[in-house]
């Protein structure tokens, strides 16, 4: 029936509004037909009266009571009733709004016709943590978030490509090779390590695994770490540079294997997380800015033409002139590109592989970045709409009441893996997404081991597995599960049947507005629904004549609640 209303509403614009094409355009694209939040109000409900008001310059009740017997036609409409400032609520006849439960449930597109649509070719760039050491639970949120839009997305027929960006040409990769040759050689006491090191336990995993001829005596470490700065920062690069300077051969080893080693420990933890990339792009591959053949020099000449100009040694991009606050340094004074330079390279290397649209899934730390890539990519000649960059809160773990910390660099920090083995991947990832991406979030693992209905990830897996647990004592009566609903007329499951059809306006939210948290409130909320139905009424000792509609009912909620949860990446339950 969506169908058929829509086009119905869209020929009452086309020849009763008396509109001009401009109109007509700007009219049907603003009109919105929806599900009611209550059958109270009728099945669907349209704001178009109210919208073509202004347009046409008519009062929208005026237009409505044109639109109403035009829809009331339709012999599966029952009735059609004006609402509030002018909002029209139609009424389907039973038998129409059950059909059009039962087309639904073996549709999951049934309201939306995407096929002669082209595919849209969508990148989603996320995660992408500096490869120094394990995913900590504060990277979990983006991994959940980056994967369940990629789902979505394919769900709504957009071709989609997942890419890990790999950092692995900066400073932090030559501190976690310095920190791992220190360990590997013991060249301080544990109290004394550096500050500006990695400490956490898997360095010492790192060195141990590393196979390396080399054996410095006591003079040769003595060279590397005596007389150092007092700084922190300054003593870690002077330690790099006497590393590189003394042991050049060692020291590319170290780092080539201690680079493989946590992204291989990255990806078996993505693995288990249920997160897979169809890329990983590293930023070595871009070379080098003193290469006139690399992708990095390239892009950077490229800019160089128009939008950028030389100041104190150093090259500026002309960023102003694309609504950054300032100009922003590309070239440092000796040389060296700067993260801008790498990233300008990387957006353009993104884009010229012709995609549509590239989603950046960012720390919210990054929000100033945004403007500074929108620049770059305005000055490199592509449009700064095809990039969508989503800001996404880290996750605070709590347990115990305390706050479990996340530093890196520190060692102290409760990782991915530790989140997964505790309370599961479904049970994580649902979490994740159970706010909004740019909110704070506030995670407690002691709720999330626990059975109650302040557990949100627990509350919503019970009701599928009540369901199931329904269905099989039913099929001990009867033996088959109903494929159809009856001429019954029960009308106890309506509401639920209706709320179940509102999932796939939702997960069409939630896919356009990259907010994939939409699809976790509506399975809290159909949960809810169903729990209190259950608790109110005996299904299995209900009327014979009854029994088909509500096994059916809960049947489709069922349906309805798993697709959900396999969409964000968690396996519905059979049995709890």
């Amino acid at each position: 029936m969506y169908n058929q209303i829509l086009s119905s509403l869209n020929e009452f614009i086309d020849n009763e509004l008396f509109l001009d094409s401009g109109q007509k355009n700007t009219l049907i694209k603003k009109h919105k037909l929806t599900l009611t939040d209550s059958l109270q109000k009728g099945h669907w409900t349209t704001n178009l009266c109210l919208i073509a008001s202004n347009l046409a310059k008519k009062n929208p009740r005026d237009i409505a009571s044109i639109l109403i017997p035009n829809l009331e036609s339709h012999p599966e409409i029952e009735k059609v009733e004006l609402a509030g400032p002018g909002f029209v609520n139609i009424f389907l006849s039973r038998a129409a709004f059950l059909q059009q439960v039962d087309d639904a449930e073996g549709n999951s597109n049934y309201f939306f016709d995407s096929s002669s649509k082209s595919k849209e070719k969508i990148q989603i760039e996320f995660v992408s943590a500096n490869p120094t050491g394990p995913l900590h639970v504060g990277h979990g949120r983006g991994a959940a978030y980056g994967d369940a839009i990629g789902r979505i997305l394919q769900h709504l027929g957009c071709e989609v490509s997942r890419e890990y960006y790999v950092n692995d040409a900066g400073r932090q990769i030559d501190i976690l090779a310095c920190s791992i040759f220190l360990r590997k050689f013991k060249c301080f006491d544990v109290n004394a390590f550096p500050e500006s090191a990695y400490k956490g336990s898997y360095i010492f995993d790192i060195a141990k695994s590393l196979d390396l001829h080399l054996v410095l005596n006591k003079s040769e470490i003595n060279l590397i770490v005596e007389n150092l700065p007092d700084d922190d920062e300054k003593k870690i690069d002077e330690l790099i540079k006497r590393i590189k300077t003394y042991h050049p051969n060692s020291w590319l080893l170290i780092r080539d294997h201690g680079l493989s080693y946590v992204i291989q420990s990255i990806k078996e933890d993505l693995t288990e997380f249920k997160v897979t990339f169809d890329n990983w792009f590293f930023e070595s591959s871009l070379g080098e800015l003193t290469d006139n053949k690399s992708e990095i020099a390239a892009a950077l000449d490229q800019v160089k033409e128009e939008h950028a100009y030389e100041k104190n040694g150093a090259i500026w991009l002309e960023s102003t002139k694309f609504g950054d606050d300032k100009d922003r340094v590309i070239v440092r004074e000796d040389g060296r590109g700067t993260y801008l330079s790498a990233d300008l390279a990387y957006h353009k290397n993104k884009l010229d592989r012709g995609f549509d649209t590239i989603i950046n899934v960012w720390g919210s730390d990054h929000h100033g970045y945004i403007k500074r890539i929108e620049a770059t990519i305005e000055a490199m000649g592509y449009n700064k709409e095809q990039m969508k960059v989503q800001l996404v809160q880290f996750a605070n773990l709590f347990e115990n009441g305390s706050k479990v910390k996340m530093s890196t660099r520190s060692g102290n920090f409760y990782t991915l893996k530790q989140l997964i083995d505790d309370i599961g991947s479904d049970a994580s990832r649902f979490f994740y997404l159970s706010k909004q991406a740019d909110q704070h979030l506030d995670f407690d693992i002691g709720i999330a081991r626990s059975n109650s209905k302040d557990n949100l990830y627990y509350y919503v897996q019970y009701a599928h597995a009540r369901i199931c647990s329904v269905e099989k004592k039913y099929l001990e009566q009867v033996r088959s599960l109903p494929k159809k609903f009856n001429a019954d007329s029960f009308e106890g499951c309506d509401e639920l049947l209706q709320m179940a059809l509102n999932a796939q306006f939702i997960i069409k939210s939630a896919g356009e507005n990259l907010q994939p948290h939409l699809v976790v409130y509506y399975l809290r909320d159909i949960a809810q629904s169903f729990h209190q139905f259950y608790n109110s009424v005996n299904v299995l000792n209900a009327k014979k004549s009854e029994q088909n509609n509500i096994v059916r009912s809960l049947m489709i909620v069922k349906s309805v609640i798993a697709s959900s949860l396999k969409l964000l990446g968690i396996e519905p339950l059979n049995k709890m």
